[in-house]
């Protein structure tokens, strides 16, 4: 019981970075914007880490892979994910990403040895049975989405994917403000030869809108949000934790809906049903 607090704020947090973002790439480039953001919370988080507790660096080999795990969760799965939605929309990139607990699911056998027993099973495919709710209206209909987006968005998905996979193997024990804040200090090292290589400064256009789309991603989402996940997947297992990632579309949708002024149809809707239920069941304890 003592998870569902940070769970809560968690998805609430991570799912409305989609629509943050949808603001944020109508006013800058995604890659130089994604850059500035880990940069600026890197720094906050390791000067916090500095503040809070006693300073104890990494060794090698866990500094190596807490760079390779900022490359993963923050330049690839950020990167990918928010040059996508420069041609969808934030709502389908939310569905799109929700989808990772299943992929989790059947390597975290193999890859970790965790245990997925009929209960989480049938979970995780009633989750996916919601988002392919969702999913089809999406793709379908009045409310088609981009090709080459949709494809960046879905390498962004195996980003994530991978990166989870390898924080659960790795099991790094720093801090988590120091972990969280070398992830994303990698990450911005990681996206800068690409932001300089594909966009240009002069496009940033400095709008309130842009300034606060900043504001929220540095303290909320990647100081916030990032830390929650990284807590959360030290205490569940990587595929009960992952499955909260069902919340993401019917969560998305609501965000886009508000904020952006995005279409919801009632296929929509009708996904969030099986997709509570699923999460419900993969994350129950006996």
């Amino acid at each position: 019981m003592g998870l569902w607090g940070p769970i809560m704020v968690f998805c609430l947090l991570w799912s409305s970075a989609f629509a943050a973002a949808k603001i944020a790439v109508q006013e800058s480039p995604p890659l130089t914007f994604l850059v500035v953001r880990f940069l600026l919370a890197g720094v906050i988080m390791l000067a916090v880490a500095r503040m809070t507790g006693p300073w104890r660096m990494p060794g090698r080999r866990e500094l190596a892979g807490l760079v390779l795990l900022g490359a993963l969760n923050n330049a690839l799965y950020l990167g990918l994910s928010w040059s996508g939605m420069t041609t969808v929309s934030s709502a389908f990139a939310a569905v799109l990403i929700s989808t990772n607990p299943l992929l989790i699911g059947v390597l975290a056998g193999p890859v970790l040895g965790e245990r997925l027993g009929g209960q989480r099973v049938l979970g995780l495919c009633l989750g996916l049975a919601g988002v392919a709710i969702v999913l089809r209206s999406r793709l379908s209909g009045a409310m088609p989405e981009d090709a080459h987006g949709t494809l960046l968005v879905a390498g962004a998905l195996a980003a994530l994917v991978a990166g989870t996979l390898l924080y659960k193997r790795l099991r790094p024990s720093s801090g988590l403000w120091l972990s969280t804040g070398i992830q994303a200090v990698a990450g911005a090292a990681a996206l800068l030869p690409f932001a300089l290589w594909q966009e240009s400064v002069a496009q940033v256009r400095l709008t309130p809108s842009l300034v606060g789309s900043m504001v929220y991603m540095v303290v909320a989402v990647s100081m916030g949000g990032y830390y929650l996940w990284f807590l959360i997947l030290q205490r569940a297992s990587a595929t009960s934790a992952s499955s909260l990632h069902f919340l993401m579309p019917p969560l998305g949708l609501l965000f886009g809906w508000a904020l952006l002024g995005e279409t919801v149809s009632w296929h929509d809707l009708l996904g969030i049903v099986p997709i509570a239920l699923g999460i419900w069941l993969a994350t129950r304890t006996r």
